[in-house]
């Protein structure tokens, strides 16, 4: 298997291209996708870092998504987790502002997508106009933060995925549901009590 993380990349982007919903190889063991260096000094992820109200806009969720936070799933992760290891819950009609972050070199991007599409190759639209990072396919590198901003208009289980193609395939995801009943947006850890942002 190629270690170089770059090669490895434009070698699945080859592969997307001829198979969009095909499954995708795990990533070896040893497989740097993309860890930051020295993600052993990464802050223990908390709940209240990722997620907030905004104060001066009623019914707006203040998200905030670090790709590669540390090296949990070979650096596909989304603060810390994947394979859906977090998930955020919106209220239904709510703004969502994002601020996408990512620590990697290797290109990495969000976007909203129903939860089957996860284990395609390839995202294709968004879920909701304007839910994704410019140029999801391409990605981003660099730390400067990518902002978008969308409402969740429709109730159901959605995730945050990479769209970089075959990331999302290989665990790069959380969980983003919309919910008709919940009145503030939460953030839940695994199997924690979820954060509720007030």
């Amino acid at each position: 298997m190629f270690r170089n993380p770059a090669l490895s990349c434009a070698l699945m982007l080859g592969a997307a291209l001829h198979a969009a919903d095909a499954p995708a190889p795990a990533a070896p063991a040893g497989h740097d996708h993309g860890a930051p260096a020295g993600e052993n000094k990464a802050p223990e992820p908390k709940e209240s870092m990722f997620l907030s109200v905004d104060p001066k806009e009623p019914k707006t969720a203040r998200l905030v998504v670090v790709s590669a936070y540390n090296a949990a799933n070979y650096g596909m992760n989304f603060n810390g987790f994947a394979k859906g290891g977090a998930r955020y819950t919106i209220p239904l009609g709510w703004t969502v502002s994002v601020v996408f972050t990512n620590n990697s070199p290797v290109p990495h991007s969000a976007i909203v997508v129903e939860r089957p599409v996860v284990k395609r190759l390839q995202m294709g639209d968004p879920a909701f106009t304007g839910a994704s990072t410019p140029n999801p396919v391409r990605g981003t590198t660099g730390k400067t933060g990518v902002p978008f901003r969308f409402v969740a208009g429709e109730a159901g289980e959605y995730a945050i995925a990479c769209g970089f193609p075959s990331h999302s395939a290989n665990g790069h995801w959380i969980g983003f549901d919309v919910s008709a009943t919940a009145e503030a947006p939460s953030l839940q850890f695994g199997d924690k009590p979820p954060y509720v942002a007030r």
